[in-house]
């Protein structure tokens, strides 16, 4: 007789023993019975409209399911235990090649998130009437006896390429890395969607925390949420719904905290306090394809920003640029990435700013004195950034938007101007940084040279007009005077006021 995953869960010499008290996994007992299209009780129906909005059960297996649940709801565990089922109970060796083996592909953010799965993986695998299926185990895989493996793989759309796969279970996928890509959820499905186009019931699962709404995760709840039609299966849930036994005063501290976060990280709601900062596509417009630096060029006056880091975390970053007519051009970006000597890469940048007749560079506060005194051993002077990074970055957008600015051909700069957040903080003041975990130090270096050149204040004559007219007002996004009227204008009075720099205004 075929056993199916609510009967395997429930088996004392199968999985039994990880859900004794049942009535506190009954919602995931339910999200199973609707990803294979298994009977409903009443009360399963009931939590099944609850977590996908939909008004009647599944009458096929889905292909693929979405879960933005609650943080601490056991999505990984869940993860391992499908991964484990459709390893262990379904027969794939008809849709493979002689030789071939499919893959069950497990996607964690990192090694360290991996390694928890694996350990569910392992310890599914080891009941007693499923060990003697493992032929081989390896840190990050188990090949099992019908020619499938379990596989764990950290977040690359490089690594998910040329397998074979039966299922691809994807964790946390809301908070992937995103430093070979700015879109890596939609890089790595489709990377996956390929090599699971052989096997006619084929998987795809991703659960995760929701954050910001955009991305797969987002985009997937948008499209699918609700809609009794549609093959994709999407389940909402909190933390508390999916797993009743933390404490609800948890819950609730959390939420007076910061009711954001919080409404995310336990509730499972989208986040409508983050949002893309700019877009990809308007980044891509401003670069200049196969250009990856240009050369110093005599007479040209430059000018450098440069993001310092102690060599153990962060990269140590300079940026270059300089100011042609009305574009801004990028010309050198470097970066040393951890670990390093910063003093090292004070001498490298000395040099490289040389080259370029640079002999100041701009920066923050890092470090104290520490860069000042670096760089001046060398003949360059640091001068601290008067300006935070939030507003570096808002100074930078209508530059990007406007196409005024001629970028280098850097994968990496694209990818962390393109993953910058503005956030609403609980007093209503907007920030504008990288997402948690991961990193924007080329941009900022850029983002703070460009707009060196570009926001630069000087000094501009004012005139009052005559015979009542208007005080000349001036743009302050373009640094040029409006409410002109030649016709009408007696200079009386002159004065003078700082204004953003203005290009081809005299």
């Amino acid at each position: 007789m075929t056993t199916n995953i609510l009967q395997a869960v429930r088996d004392r010499n199968l999985f039994g023993a990880w859900f004794k008290s049942r009535s506190s996994w009954s919602a995931w007992f339910t999200f199973l019975a609707a990803l294979f299209a298994l009977p409903m009780t009443a009360e399963q129906l009931a939590i099944f409209r609850e977590c996908t909005g939909r008004e009647y059960a599944p009458t096929a297996p889905a292909r693929e399911a979405w879960l933005p649940v609650g943080r601490r709801g056991g999505k990984s565990f869940i993860l391992a235990l499908v991964a484990v089922f459709v390893a262990c109970f379904l027969d794939h060796r008809p849709y493979l090649a002689p030789g071939e083996r499919g893959t069950i592909m497990v996607i964690a953010r990192d090694r360290l998130q991996a390694r928890i799965i694996l350990r569910y993986i392992g310890a599914l695998l080891r009941v007693p009437l499923l060990k003697q299926m493992i032929e081989r185990e390896t840190a990050t895989s188990f090949d099992l006896d019908n020619s499938v493996t379990i596989e764990v793989h950290t977040a690359s759309f490089k690594s998910t390429r040329g397998y074979a796969i039966i299922a691809a279970l994807c964790d946390e996928a809301a908070y992937w890395p995103t430093e070979d890509s700015a879109d890596p959820d939609f890089e790595i499905i489709n990377a996956l969607k390929p090599g699971m186009a052989q096997f006619p019931h084929a998987l795809l699962l991703c659960a995760s925390s929701p954050y910001a709404r955009r991305g797969a995760l987002w985009e997937a709840y948008r499209q699918h949420y609700g809609k009794t039609d549609s093959p994709v299966l999407v389940w909402q849930a909190s933390t508390r719904r999916m797993n009743p036994t933390i404490p609800q005063s948890v819950v609730d501290e959390a939420m007076d905290r910061d009711p954001a976060w919080a409404a995310a990280e336990y509730l499972a709601q989208f986040r409508s306090d983050v949002e893309s900062f700019v877009n990809r596509d308007a980044v891509v417009a401003c670069v200049t394809p196969g250009i990856y630096e240009r050369l110093p060029v005599p007479g040209l006056q430059y000018a450098a920003f440069t993001d310092p880091s102690g060599g153990a975390a962060d990269s140590f970053t300079l940026a270059i640029a300089h100011r042609d007519a009305d574009s801004l051009i990028l010309d050198c970006v470097r970066e040393v990435r951890p670990p390093f000597s910063p003093e090292s890469v004070c001498t490298e940048f000395a040099d490289t700013l040389k080259s370029y007749g640079v002999k100041r560079v701009t920066g923050d506060r890092y470090g104290g004195q520490w860069p000042r005194e670096q760089f001046l051993k060398y003949g360059i002077t640091y001068e601290l950034s008067a300006r935070p990074k939030s507003d570096i970055y808002r100074d930078v957008l209508p530059l990007i938007n406007s196409r005024r600015v001629e970028l280098l051909d850097n994968n990496k700069l694209i990818s962390q101007f393109t993953i910058l957040e503005r956030k609403t903080a609980r007093g209503g003041r907007d920030s504008i940084d990288h997402p948690a975990g991961s990193h924007d130090d080329l941009a900022n270096a850029v983002a703070g040279v460009v707009t060196s050149l570009g926001v630069t204040k000087q000094k501009i004559r004012l005139g009052v007009f005559g015979y009542g007219g208007p005080v000349t007002e001036i743009d302050p996004r373009t640094g040029r005077p409006i409410n002109l009227e030649p016709a009408r204008i007696k200079w009386v009075k002159v004065h003078e006021a700082n204004v953003p720099a203005a290009r081809g205004f005299h």
